[in-house]
């Protein structure tokens, strides 16, 4: 199983490191990895969620469980958060970032190990915990670097529809429930537009990796990797047991709770004046570890 394991992560991780050395080496110019991210997030990740979910055999009691169980290690994971916050008196500068490195995922690493090592069925509740929460982490994540004073409800709701990949599940659950086909040659459109989109955004993502000024904030740094890696998947399995969920339902619920944060994370701080370097600092090292940490917890979840 080990072996296998490997064999599934071994392609990703190479995609990444590709990306972070090709960027290094400055192979291409710098405004194609930004050309590259826009179309992927606005046109080759949404195709490969809708179809994921349009022709997918979804059941309703996977989803229950999988709401109950995300639902339940978010409220734990944002009672400790507020906490440490009201103890510590931190800024929303710094907590913002703090919430996303704990509550954040990286969906372009997450749909690539699960489409290795559980194919189709385990696309479906992967997408099925992306429909969930990628609203519910954005709105997280925008509370947390806005002060009280700032925020716009109105606001944060119409960036929420905007956002494509939220389009993009919505949009495929809806057609999955409509009874309606689509014409083979635009599904096979679709299946290539989808085939892109996982070796580029992992790509991206190496080329997102930046590693100076790590030690001038190592402790929160090293806090945060421990409790996004380790504490979260920990607490994602504890819930899957005391709730008694299905293996495959544990399996992709643990392993969402294992992914490095978001590499978008980075831009959403910076845009509403979060603490922008620690962010970057943080995804880096999350990208790094997971390299070492999902191989582990693959192994103790299979």
């Amino acid at each position: 199983m080990s072996l296998l394991i490997f064999v599934s992560l071994f392609p990703l991780i190479a995609l990444i490191a590709m990306g972070y050395v090709l960027k290094k080496k400055i192979f291409v110019e710098e405004s194609f990895w930004k050309g590259a991210e826009k179309v992927n997030y606005y046109i080759f990740f949404p195709a490969m969620l809708f179809l994921n979910l349009a022709f997918a055999e979804i059941n309703a009691n996977a989803i229950h469980q999988i709401m109950l169980v995300v639902g339940a290690a978010f409220a734990i994971a944002l009672t400790v958060l507020y906490s440490i916050k009201a103890f510590n008196k931190t800024s929303p500068e710094r907590f913002g970032v703090y919430v996303q490195s704990i509550l954040r995922f990286n969906t372009y690493i997450g749909l690539a190990v699960v489409a290795s090592l559980f194919q189709q069925k385990g696309m479906t509740l992967f997408a099925i915990i992306l429909v969930f929460c990628i609203p519910m982490v954005n709105v997280f994540s925008v509370l947390a670097l806005t002060s009280a004073d700032q925020m716009k409800p109105l606001n944060v709701v119409i960036s929420l529809f905007k956002n494509p990949l939220i389009m993009g599940c919505i949009v495929g659950g809806l057609f999955n429930v409509s009874g309606l086909t689509l014409w083979i040659g635009f599904e096979g459109f679709l299946k290539q537009l989808a085939l892109c989109s996982l070796p580029l955004g992992l790509m991206c993502v190496g080329a997102a990796l930046q590693f100076k000024g790590l030690s001038r904030d190592l402790f929160p740094i090293t806090l945060n990797t421990l409790a996004r890696m380790f504490i979260m998947p920990s607490l994602a399995f504890t819930l899957c047991y005391m709730f008694n969920i299905p293996k495959l339902e544990t399996q992709i619920i643990v392993l969402f709770f294992a992914l490095p944060t978001a590499s978008s994370a980075y831009i959403l701080t910076k845009v509403l004046g979060g603490d922008s370097r620690l962010m970057a600092s943080i995804i880096s090292i999350q990208t790094v570890v997971a390299a070492l940490s999902l191989p582990i917890i693959l192994f103790f979840i299979f």
